[in-house]
């Protein structure tokens, strides 16, 4: 009986260690010795025991998060981002950098391609070429129209597919952003990969955004996508600064007619809903105005 009551106690304690790492309040009645009051237990864990319970547990996943740390010579970072593929968030990217570039011509921008599976920077840039590297073995990037950029579609043949595992993949994010020489930069563009995963994830916990810039076409599921991408930015904190809706509207190259092909004001209504601006809208990819960014 001297070893069976030492078991529960020992049991008991043990209990009592995790539930103050994981909050569980209840203890099954087999483990909770005869001479002590259940009471007890729920009581501790109630109240101010539960605020206290809340805040460790807050503190302790503080402590797993990685700390930020801002790129060396760049000020502010803005990510264009989209939950979907293929609605023209790279085009905007490139027109918002060099939009940022025309706006105040004082200001240097660069651009960033994280879309590590498709990279599609060097294309739109009319960029080709391996980057060189620098006395401290950093990378420098390539220059087009004054923007410098920096791709993994520099690093690899232009049809060449990357079939990498997630660590890999973020690796090669973390030489993208840290193992560049980026000089005296005042924005730098980043070009998101599609969707809300380990890519999205990693940057904003490690580096500070200033805002997140949202693309989508006027299509429900379109939207659907890009709704939980400023979700997605909201939850760890990363300013919506808006929307921009591509494919706007077609226009017909014979009679100049107009014609909606995929809904009209679908990014405008998800702009309200989500308490955001509506930052401008695109004809054929061509971006009217970015001007509220400025």
């Amino acid at each position: 009986m001297v070893k069976l009551h030492d078991s529960y106690k020992k049991l008991l304690q043990i209990y009592t260690f995790s539930s103050n790492i994981i909050g569980t309040p209840y203890l099954p009645a087999r483990f909770v010795p005869l001479h002590q009051n259940r009471h007890e237990i729920r009581f501790k864990t109630s109240g101010a025991g539960d605020r206290a319970l809340q805040e460790r547990q807050r503190q302790h996943m503080a402590r797993g998060l990685p700390k930020q740390k801002p790129i060396a010579g760049v000020k502010k970072v803005i990510v264009v981002a989209s939950g979907k593929g293929g609605v023209g968030k790279s085009t905007t990217a490139v027109n918002l950098a060099l939009g940022l570039t025309a706006n105040d011509q004082s200001k240097s921008v660069g651009l960033l391609d994280a879309d590590v599976y498709g990279p599609s920077i060097p294309k739109l840039m009319n960029l080709k070429g391996n980057p060189e590297l620098t006395d401290k073995n950093l990378m420098k990037p390539l220059v087009n129209f004054g923007i410098p950029c920096m791709s993994m579609g520099f690093l690899v043949e232009e049809v060449a597919p990357i079939v990498w595992r997630g660590l890999m993949v973020m690796s090669a994010i973390e030489k993208l952003i840290r193992q560049v020489d980026w000089g005296n930069l005042d924005y730098l563009v980043i070009d998101m990969p599609p969707g809300t995963g380990d890519v999205q994830l990693s940057i904003t916990q490690n580096i500070p955004i200033a805002g997140a810039v949202i693309v989508s076409t006027p299509q429900d599921i379109a939207l659907l996508d890009a709704r939980r991408g400023a979700e997605m930015f909201r939850k760890v904190n990363v300013p919506v600064l808006g929307l921009v809706q591509n494919m706007s509207v077609f226009h017909c190259p014979k009679c100049s007619h107009q014609t909606h092909i995929f809904g009209s004001d679908g990014a405008k209504e998800l702009a309200r809903t989500l308490g955001v601006e509506m930052l401008g809208k695109a004809i054929l990819y061509e971006v009217l105005h970015y001007n509220r960014l400025f």
